[in-house]
């Protein structure tokens, strides 16, 4: 995977974004990765729905579990 420090980042932004590739782009600032860069593709679409009928909810999921009584 490419890396590119914040400041050429900045300064080719709108090449970068043409031109990205599908592994994406590492921007580093001081040489610690700080951003990735990905093209939006048909890949994120498989995400949606993917944990569907694995996951149990257990509980109220709209509450916060803390008992309260509003007359007092």
């Amino acid at each position: 995977m490419k890396t590119i420090s914040a400041t050429e980042f900045k300064a080719q932004c709108l090449a970068l974004l043409e031109s990205v590739g599908p592994d994406g782009l590492v921007i580093t600032k001081h040489g610690r990765p700080v951003a990735k860069l990905l093209p939006i593709g048909a890949d994120s679409a498989e995400l949606i729905g993917c944990l569907r009928r694995s996951l149990k909810l257990r509980g109220d999921i709209l509450g916060t579990g803390a008992r309260w009584d509003a007359e007092s």
